[in-house]
Parts: C-alpha cells; sequence; structure tokens
C-alpha cells in the first residue's frame, strides 16, 4: 500500500499544496529577516554616537590624567576634563540604549510579522494535513484485508458521485449485495484513490 502524489488528484493536490505551503513560510521568514535588518539599519546612528561618546571620554580622560601632573594647579585644572569625559560617557551610553531599543524593535516586528502566516500555517493547514494523513493511513490498513475493502466500498457506494459509480457497473450497488470481488475491488480502488492511496488488488 503507498501513496502516490503523482497519480492520484487528491495525494497530487495534497503534495501542491505542501510545496505552497514551504514556499509560503519561506517567503514569510525571509521578509521577516528582512525587515529585522532594515529596522537594525536605525541602531548606526547610535553606534556612532557611542563610539564618539566612548572615543571623546577617554581622551578627556586621558588629558585630565596629564594636567593633573602640573605641580599646584594640576587638581583644579583636572575638574573640567573630568566633567567633559562624564558628560561624553553618558552620550556613549545614550547610543547604547538606542542601539537595544532598535535591537527591541527589531525582534518586536520580525515576531509580529511572522504571527499571521505561520499562524495560518500551524492553526490552519497543518491540522488538515495531519487529518488526511490519518484517513489515508486508516484507508490503507482496511484495504488490506477484505472485509476492510468491503468497507471501503460501501463507503464509495455512499460518497463517491454517481457518474463515476455508473460507470464501474450498471446496477452497482446490487453488484455490492452479491459481494461481486470485481465491483467491490472497483469501489474500494476509487475510494481510495479519493483519499490519495492506491491498493493492490486482491
Amino acid at each position: 500500500m503507498k501513496i502516490y502524489a503523482d497519480r492520484f488528484p487528491t495525494a497530487a493536490r495534497q503534495l501542491l499544496t505542501d510545496l505552497l505551503v514551504v514556499a509560503w513560510v519561506y517567503v514569510a521568514i525571509r521578509g521577516a529577516l528582512w525587515l529585522h535588518d532594515l529596522v537594525q539599519k536605525l541602531a548606526v546612528p547610535g553606534q556612532k554616537l557611542e563610539g564618539a561618546g566612548t572615543g571623546l571620554a577617554d581622551n578627556l580622560g586621558d588629558a585630565g590624567r596629564k594636567v593633573g601632573r602640573v605641580p599646584l594647579v594640576g587638581d583644579e585644572l583636572t575638574a573640567p576634563f573630568q566633567r567633559a569625559s562624564d558628560a561624553a560617557r553618558s552620550l556613549a551610553d545614550a547610543g547604547r540604549d538606542q542601539q537595544h531599543m532598535v535591537d527591541q524593535l527589531a525582534l518586536a516586528l520580525t515576531i509580529a510579522v511572522l504571527i499571521f502566516p505561520l499562524g495560518l500555517v500551524l492553526f490552519g493547514w497543518l491540522p488538515l494535513r495531519v487529518r488526511w494523513m490519518r484517513r489515508a493511513g486508516s484507508a490503507a490498513k482496511l484495504a488490506a484485508v477484505p472485509a476492510g475493502r468491503d468497507l471501503l466500498a460501501l463507503r464509495a457506494l455512499v460518497s463517491q458521485p454517481l457518474g463515476r459509480l455508473n460507470r464501474i457497473a450498471p446496477d452497482v450497488a446490487e453488484a455490492w449485495r452479491r459481494g461481486d470481488d470485481e465491483t467491490i475491488d472497483a469501489l474500494a480502488t476509487l475510494e481510495l484513490r479519493q483519499l490519495g492511496v492506491r491498493g493492490r488488488g486482491r
């Protein structure tokens, strides 16, 4: 008992749907990553501000230490440099804070963009796919035993279009009631094909 997506309409539709879902997820992830990278560019000013503030603070600190070596007035001359260095470090901190906010925004937007497409897959397509797999698996097991093929034939009588049933036999219901093996096999095969499953005859 095998599933052939290239021969049976239902299985082929399932395969096509699977490919579309994979493409959908891929596009959604790529789009979310693109948006994340785009938002991350907003962090560039913060990076520059952090770099400039850190460099300026270090230079002012070095200058203050050198001025502090001047005899008698060194301590007094150092104070302005120290205050300027502290102010520069505050600028660097502001740059880091801005980068952190951009990181948080990029992450939040990425998650927000992914919620809808992935939600459709997880809560829309996936349950239907699992249900179809279970139905196909159950049908495959039924087709492996004579009584199961009888049940599949009965299901085909109830659910298949009349045009398909008439092509099997002029009085397909009567043939099924008589237990005609050829009719039962044809009906079971018709039902299996509807589920995308191929079964071997008896």
